[in-house]
């Protein structure tokens, strides 16, 4: 079956998420973090793209990217080849190290670039790595309420902080109270074609529990069933939505394991 045409965007603003081959970690310390980091800043200067936003999740990566020069296909051929290049030679590996088609989805109003960039910025969040998204050291929410902000060579930020208030204080504080809304906001996520199905995650979570049936984590006590439910969402990628579904345990409580 031929594969769908990409969705162009009039606006040349995408979100993107590229993600792990068979969801492999793409990101095994610090130093991986960086480097992709350095990579996205340094195409940045020969593609010429503006980069609004941006998160490494461990086995993927989200990013909201405005083409200018040079086509999208291009500009991620150039981040993802380098990246994987340093990465083959790091772990003395070869072959593929993302999916072979990165998803791309075009944003055109500021109403849902305002979406993308927060759902982006909650990942950590809702995966349940952080209390608070301002401690996760790998997206680009940091850098839009730094006082050295104008000094980033990566993210424009005055973009975004303008769509809230040309005063850049209040800007920020308005940016920080919208981040503050925990919202189940509907864009593309790697769930859409790569998700765990329902019976796969009945079995992990029956083997991982040691548990006939999934509802039966509800009986847990508090510590055990959020220990649990923090390793279905960080190891095994389960979402929110799926582990409420399958175990009846409620989202709020899914959230915060």
């Amino acid at each position: 079956m031929p594969r769908r045409a990409r969705k162009k965007s009039n606006s040349g603003i995408y979100h993107i998420i590229i993600r792990g081959i068979n969801r492999q970690n793409i990101f095994e310390d610090e130093e991986d973090n960086q480097n992709f980091i350095h990579a996205l800043r340094h195409y940045k200067e020969i593609s010429g793209y503006e980069v609004y936003a941006y998160c490494l999740m461990g086995n993927h990566v989200h990013l909201l990217l405005k083409i200018v020069n040079e086509p999208l296909e291009q500009v991620m051929r150039r981040i993802c080849g380098s990246y994987v290049y340093w990465y083959n030679r790091k772990y003395e590996r070869i072959g593929n190290l993302f999916q072979d088609r990165f998803k791309s989805e075009p944003v055109e109003d500021d109403a849902y670039f305002l979406t993308v960039l927060r759902y982006i910025h909650q990942n950590p969040y809702k995966a349940g790595l952080v209390k608070n998204i301002a401690n996760y050291d790998w997206s680009s929410y940091g850098e839009y309420v730094s006082e050295n902000m104008n000094k980033s060579a990566l993210v424009d930020v005055h973009f975004l902080l303008n769509i809230f208030n040309e005063d850049k204080k209040k800007a920020v504080k308005q940016f920080v109270d919208f981040h503050g809304e925990l919202q189940e906001d509907n864009c593309m996520d790697i769930e859409d074609n790569f998700r765990i199905t329902d019976q796969e995650a009945r079995e992990i979570i029956k083997k991982l529990c040691n548990i006939r049936s999934a509802p039966e984590l509800q009986k847990m006590n508090k510590q055990q069933r959020n220990s649990y439910i923090k390793q279905l969402k960080e190891e095994y990628s389960m979402s929110i939505r799926q582990i409420e579904r399958l175990t009846g345990i409620n989202r709020g409580i899914i959230y915060n394991a």
